[in-house]
């Protein structure tokens, strides 16, 4: 990996989503970014009409950061206040950052909106050791829109390592991580989303997570001895996987195996049942659920009586 020779970092992007250029020198590894990414396209809206409420705290400390900028769906749930250390901000710039990726680090949120290939894993690791370095008791945003190690046609694109590294990576963090799905959370992307805080994973409500076997990369011209032994890791990958995800979503491991036999699709609300998160983000769900009338409350007026067991 490479080093990161100063706490200043710039990530260059597509001259579409990008900000004035920052003045420092160091920087990280950056990926492509997908200019077609719901969740940027609308970050960056609002960072060229007016960044600096950007880079101001939210109002409302008990939602993710950025996750406040979308108009819709109406509904959205918040998340439980988290306490702040008042020792970060030193190292805070003074100035906007330079693009989207900064401004993100910015507000501590780390963003997969790739599948997992090497380049991906590397920024990812990176950003999580650097937020650690700036507070280590402060919370890190794991925000998640990728097909994991695949591609949308399927096609294998990233060995299932790419997914442990990070994985291991946020094990070994003494931070609080709290995940949020913003579109989909794939393979190993979805082991990553149910990895974070338990009672503090989310999902925004039109999101989708999936679970699936890995799969077994080209194997070309190989002879038939190595075709084999590859095989026999993609099945111990998939071992580990059925463990880890066992582990996170409180399942059996015969009951998640069993799920995985063939793509196992999961909407928010399925998501929640089968343990791999913990809220749906529904704007004002707490003021709706407050005004619903109590299970009790409407069988009354449905004239119902009910008559205890002697």
């Amino acid at each position: 990996m490479a080093s990161i020779r100063s706490p200043c970092v710039r990530m260059p992007i597509a001259s579409s989503l990008s900000f004035p250029r920052w003045t420092g020198s160091a920087s990280i590894p950056m990926p492509p970014i997908n200019p077609r990414d719901p969740f940027l396209r609308k970050l960056a809206s609002v960072a060229a009409s007016s960044h600096e409420t950007l880079l101001q705290p939210s109002k409302n400390s008990d939602v993710p950061p950025y996750l406040d900028l979308f108009d819709t769906p109406q509904l959205m749930a918040s998340p439980a206040q988290v306490e702040r250390s008042v020792s970060y901000g030193e190292h805070r710039p003074r100035k906007p950052p330079p693009d989207l990726p900064s401004l993100l680090l910015h507000g501590r949120i780390v963003y997969i909106g790739m599948p997992l290939v090497p380049a991906v894993t590397e920024l990812v690791i990176a950003e999580l050791m650097y937020l650690q370095w700036m507070d280590p008791k402060d919370t890190i945003y794991l925000y998640i829109n990728s097909t994991g190690t695949t591609r949308d046609d399927g096609e294998t694109v990233g060995m299932e390592t790419e997914g442990f590294a990070i994985y291991d990576a946020m094990m070994q963090l003494k931070n609080e991580i709290q995940t949020v799905a913003v579109g989909a959370a794939i393979g190993q992307a979805c082991l990553l989303l149910a990895a974070g805080k338990k009672g503090k994973r989310f999902m925004m409500p039109h999101a989708k997570a999936m679970i699936q076997q890995p799969r077994v990369p080209s194997s070309g011209l190989m002879p038939a001895s190595d075709v084999l032994i590859r095989a026999n890791e993609v099945i111990k990958n998939r071992d580990i996987l059925v463990k880890l995800l066992a582990r996170h979503t409180s399942n059996s491991i015969e009951t998640v195996a069993k799920a995985m036999r063939r793509p196992f699709y999961m909407d928010s609300t399925k998501a929640q049942e089968f343990g791999v998160i913990d809220k749906i983000l529904w704007r004002g769900q707490e003021n709706i659920m407050a005004e619903a009338a109590s299970p009790e409350e409407w069988d009354r007026r449905a004239g119902i009586k009910v008559v205890e067991a002697t």
